[in-house]
């Protein structure tokens, strides 16, 4: 059976998923198939090159720094987070923690990652082989958030984060050829978006990237029928979900609270064992 896993990011919420494939990695679980929107495709990446605890570092260590993210960079750039420092100056062969890149691109794994184009509003799949050693341009492009940042310039194309266009790729993965999935969420599972503030957020894109702001002020009701669509998957056996019951208290952009941040990821060190149980069932 090909068995796939998908992480939906959500920003410093992303440390969940990062205790899950740090679980997995301990107890060797594999997956064929990654699909990773935002951070959960920096979390898939990492896991693919098998650098235990190297996203941990990156939520709990790096992500206060001024450089990373904050009103400083945006002042600077337009841009609260800065996807170079995080994906190059850091990622890249001579930065603090780089990516093994080498070793992902050789984990003969599908590693699919969601971004969406700034100017269609539509989704994006980018793959393992548009990422080149320090080139990681497709991470940056979904992991960038409208309005908070300008949409990421990569090839002669702009992009947004892929959570906007196809927040919850279930359908992608199972159109690849899965017979199985983990869908990582990271709010709790009965969690359901309201449109109000992306609704206010779209207006601010909308006269330069019309199609894209559609999107968002759509995206509670993308992500809330895409759930509602996982949710009956799993009552089929299909797939599972992984979720938090609580964020404690942690937002998408908030990284100063390291206590939350590090119960988060316990939290999702602890619930990964659910993977182990589901895919043994689906063995047996």
């Amino acid at each position: 059976m090909k068995t796939g896993v998908i992480d939906v990011g959500g920003g410093m919420r992303g440390v969940y998923g990062a205790g899950i494939f740090d679980y997995c990695m301990e107890n060797s679980i594999q997956f064929d198939y990654g699909a990773g929107v935002s951070a959960g495709s920096a979390n898939i990446v990492s896991y693919l090159a098998g650098q235990y605890h190297r996203n941990y570092s990156y939520y709990i260590e790096y992500s206060v720094r001024k450089e990373y993210m904050g009103f400083g960079n945006y002042l600077k750039t337009r841009n609260f987070i800065n996807l170079d420092y995080i994906y190059g100056t850091l990622s890249n062969s001579g930065g603090e923690y780089p990516l093994d890149y080498e070793a992902a691109k050789n984990s003969g794994k599908e590693f699919v990652i969601v971004a969406t184009n700034a100017r269609t509003g539509k989704p994006h799949y980018f793959t393992m082989a548009d990422l080149r050693q320090d080139d990681y341009g497709p991470i940056k492009c979904s992991s960038c958030v409208p309005v908070v940042n300008r949409p990421y310039p990569y090839k002669g194309r702009y992009y947004y984060d892929g959570g906007i266009s196809d927040p919850i790729p279930y359908k992608k993965a199972f159109e690849d050829g899965c017979d199985r999935l983990v869908v990582i969420l990271t709010r709790p599972r009965d969690f359901l978006r309201t449109t109000k503030n992306d609704k206010r957020l779209s207006l601010l894109i909308r006269h330069k990237y019309p199609e894209s702001a559609k999107r968002l002020a759509q995206r509670a009701s993308l992500y809330n029928n895409q759930l509602k669509g996982a949710i009956k998957l799993e009552k089929e056996g299909k797939l599972i979900i992984i979720a938090p019951e609580s964020i404690e208290g942690l937002g998408t952009l908030k990284s100063s609270n390291t206590d939350g941040l590090i119960k988060l990821y316990d939290m999702g060190k602890k619930d990964a064992v659910k993977i182990k149980r589901f895919l043994h069932r689906q063995n047996s």
